[in-house]
């Protein structure tokens, strides 16, 4: 999950600093909490530093009628000074202007609003306005806004909002959502049908040009409780089989394994099978980058009741992967392997390996300790 929150992050600072996401790209070599301590950082700074002219604006307009200084902020502040004012007023004034605006000056203003007032703000908004503002930043594709403000919106309008906006925004909004607290409950009023379909939709126009929506489900799967990540990972199993392998090409193309491979442990047998037989898991290069992610963040357990339903032809690949290990990845992984008591799963692995390499798994002193 790390990489994808990370790249929901840079994303997210990328908006705020109006700079191309990839200019940021660094960022995602960094810890993800420090990522988001540092968007917080600059929200700070964008925000608390304001200019002293703005608190003019925000005190002026406490001396019209909210009509009037509705009208004052379309016309003459327009949408980002607007909301820079709006974020120096009491939630309660800065609702009543909301309400007089245009629902299009309102959803193109939101983008530019403090997000550490937004939650204030929305409480204090009509449901019917924060319906009609939530539909028309979908229709203008601005996720990263939706994601600022899905978090705080009261059960009874993302009831009215989700039949409205379809399962693109539903997925890219969850991808960047502050508050993931409040996926699950959002899952929940979505229903198992919708769910379906916008897993479904994960997979469309996923393939050689590009990813489809596979990482923003990932991610979403990612953030959600268990017993939803459960019927999230059967229903992308339950997919026909040239969409789950371009679940599986997404993300080995992007070394997402640490995402991908928790989910398949939830699976049952069956599906797991399912999983086991996909063409991509049949190709030398993905099973070596499975192995390489495994090895780099422990995740034996999730891994190996899925290797051993995998065709011999790609169980011996996983073997030889692992055989050509270094010493010291090779001493880790037994060393996580006797941890998690998971010698009955790999012994079969190492009975693959030419004598070489079973030579040197021999006298690995994790091995050594754990035959002891």
């Amino acid at each position: 999950m790390d990489k994808l929150r990370s790249r929901a992050e840079t994303l997210k600072i990328a908006r705020l600093l109006d700079v191309d996401p990839e200019r940021l790209a660094f960022l995602g070599e960094l810890p993800v909490e420090d990522v988001r301590r540092f968007r917080e950082q600059t929200v700070a700074a964008l925000f608390d530093r304001a200019p002293e002219m703005l608190d003019r604006i925000a005190s002026a307009t406490k001396l019209v009628p909210a009509g009037v200084a509705a009208a004052i902020s379309q016309k003459a502040l327009g949408p980002r000074l607007a909301a820079a004012v709006a974020g120096r007023l009491d939630p309660g004034r800065a609702a009543d202007i909301i309400e007089k605006l245009p629902v299009s000056f309102t959803a193109e203003s939101c983008g530019h609003l403090d997000p550490r007032r937004i939650g204030k703000i929305v409480d204090r908004l009509d449901e019917n306005l924060v319906v009609r503002v939530s539909v028309a930043l979908a229709e203008r594709g601005d996720y990263l806004t939706m994601g600022r403000f899905v978090g705080y919106l009261r059960d009874s309008a993302l009831k009215r909002i989700l039949p409205q906006v379809g399962d693109e925004a539903v997925l890219k909004t969850g991808f960047a959502i502050d508050v993931p607290e409040r996926l699950g409950q959002i899952i929940e009023l979505m229903g198992e049908e919708r769910l379906a379909t916008v897993i479904a939709a994960a997979g469309d126009g996923a393939g050689p040009a590009g990813p489809g929506l596979w990482p923003e489900a990932l991610a979403v799967a990612g953030m959600v409780p268990g017993e939803q990540r459960g019927r999230i990972a059967s229903l992308a199993a339950g997919q026909p089989q040239e969409r789950l392998d371009s679940l599986v090409t997404t993300v080995a193309a992007q070394d997402l394994w640490e995402s991908l491979l928790p989910l398949v442990a939830l699976l049952s047998e069956e599906e797991r099978q399912t999983v086991a037989v996909l063409p991509s898991l049949r190709e030398e290069g993905v099973l070596g980058g499975v192995v390489r992610a495994v090895v780099a963040t422990g995740l034996w357990a999730e891994f190996l009741p899925l290797v051993e339903l995998l065709p011999d032809v790609s169980r011996k690949m996983v073997a030889d992967s692992a055989a050509a290990l270094s010493d010291g990845e090779l001493d880790a992984l037994a060393l996580e392997v006797s941890k998690q008591d998971l010698w009955e799963l790999v012994l079969p692995l190492v009975e693959l390996m030419d004598d070489e390499a079973k030579t040197r798994i021999f006298e690995l002193p994790a091995f050594q300790e754990a035959a002891g």
